[in-house]
């Protein structure tokens, strides 16, 4: 069983690149059973890899709230919290992501998200203080995460 973890959004949006940069710093040392991948705003591609994934999914990315911006939260997610969306092949929007799988033929494995509020989606490279500040606490999110997977799976 691997768990995968995949880094998504927009690195030309400030704060939507939290997922990728997350994933960047994750990506050394690497363990045995843990594939991290930043898969950007490349929707398709994450959705392929699915249909011959193994395990359960780790998205790191921004989400709307709760909480302040640079707040960090771990979510389950479910088929019933999926409300659909049509896949666009040149897009990442992770819901329809997700809820498109099983028209591929695949099906939605264990799937969590560690996600941080953004305080500046404009357009720039670079995180906001607040989105950076915020990453070390993502990094040991995943961590915590993986390794209760991985027990638990």
């Amino acid at each position: 069983m691997t768990v995968l973890v995949a880094g998504v959004g927009n690195i030309f949006f400030r704060d939507d690149g939290f997922g990728p940069e997350v994933v960047r710093r994750l990506a050394t040392p690497r363990a045995e059973g843990l594939r991290i991948v930043d898969y950007g705003i490349r929707g398709m591609h994450l959705a392929y890899d699915l249909l011959d994934h193994d395990g359960p999914l780790v998205i790191v990315d921004t989400v709307p709230g709760p909480g302040d911006p640079g707040t960090v939260s771990v979510l389950a997610v479910g088929p019933d919290q999926l409300g659909g969306g049509a896949l666009d092949a040149h897009g990442m929007d992770p819901v329809a992501v997700l809820a498109n799988l099983e028209l591929l033929g695949g099906s939605l494995p264990p799937t969590y998200v560690v996600g941080c509020v953004p305080e500046d989606v404009s357009e720039g490279i670079g995180l906001s203080a607040t989105a950076t500040g915020a990453v070390e606490a993502a990094i040991v999110a995943v961590r915590r995460l993986v390794a209760d997977l991985q027990v638990e799976v």
